[in-house]
């Protein structure tokens, strides 16, 4: 068993994506960073990393590490992996904030790292990955989904920050960059009444499929159905422009937010953990 790195993002995809599209849904997010990184290959002086282990010329686990972000990893029963990916990541970063994993392989990690590194370790947030392939019909509210334009910037800074401190505890320091690179690549729409209510974020991140993240309603207009609307009536549109499947992660801590999506027709396929370094 070896550990291989690569450095060009295009060659890494080449090599890992017949193993990830096996189980799109449950490596949506492993397959998100690799679109992402080749569509800005080149703009970042601090190079990812990004490595599998492999066994006889088969893959045992992918591993991707953005600069200065989280380590990801996919799915793997084999903890002599996860003991050789540990020990490689040591050679170039004595420390890392932290790592995103399905339950078991995020529990393995942490050990081993800690082991090695001494640096402690918690968990900050047990997730869900839900997959999609059929809109359910809800009940209706007021309003319609729109996507957002340069004269909403303001506002998706604000429920950005907002978004940020509710769900993740942390402050959202590039707010402002968010949003704008949210609008330059329309990913960004809003559910609007008489005024904008909620906010949903998504695109195309996987050959077959796209993602929906940073689903957010301000507290004054919850328990109206706008966020359920807003995700259906998104799901619905990214369905439509010819995506198979719509991909989204929810927080087990807020049942809320795990029942409304199963009422829309998203599934379960897999829980994962973040654990976060100090």
């Amino acid at each position: 068993m070896q550990v291989h790195r690569f450095t060009d993002a295009n060659q890494f995809y080449q090599r890992v994506k017949d193993y990830l599209l096996h189980q799109e849904a449950l490596h949506n997010l492993l397959l998100g960073m690799c679109n992402e990184l080749m569509q800005n290959s080149g703009n970042s002086e601090e190079l990812p990393y990004l490595a599998t282990v492999e066994q006889e010329d088969n893959i045992v686990v992918v591993a991707m590490k953005k600069p200065s972000g989280n380590l990801v990893l996919s799915p793997t029963h084999d903890i002599i992996a996860i003991d050789l990916l540990t020990e490689d990541l040591y050679l170039s970063f004595p420390s890392l904030p932290g790592v995103i994993a399905p339950t078991s392989e995020s529990d393995k990690f942490v050990l081993a790292w800690h082991l090695l590194t001494n640096q402690a370790y918690k968990l900050k947030l047990a997730l869900r990955a839900f997959q999609l392939e059929k809109v359910q019909q809800i009940p209706s509210t007021t309003g319609y989904l729109r996507q957002a334009v340069p004269e909403d910037k303001e506002l998706l800074v604000s429920w950005g920050q907002a978004f940020a401190l509710e769900a993740l505890g942390e402050t959202m320091l590039d707010a402002e960059l968010w949003a704008e690179r949210i609008l330059r690549k329309r990913k960004a729409y809003l559910w609007q009444d008489e005024v904008a209510v909620s906010i949903a974020c998504g695109g195309k991140s996987t050959p077959n499929g796209a993602r929906i993240n940073t689903v957010y309603t301000p507290p004054e207009y919850r328990r109206r159905g706008y966020a359920s609307a807003s995700v259906a009536a998104l799901s619905q549109s990214l369905l439509n422009q010819g995506n198979q499947f719509c991909f989204l992660f929810t927080d087990l801590a807020n049942p809320t937010s795990n029942h409304i999506y199963q009422d829309i027709g998203y599934q379960p396929v897999g829980d994962w953990h973040q654990y976060s370094f100090s």
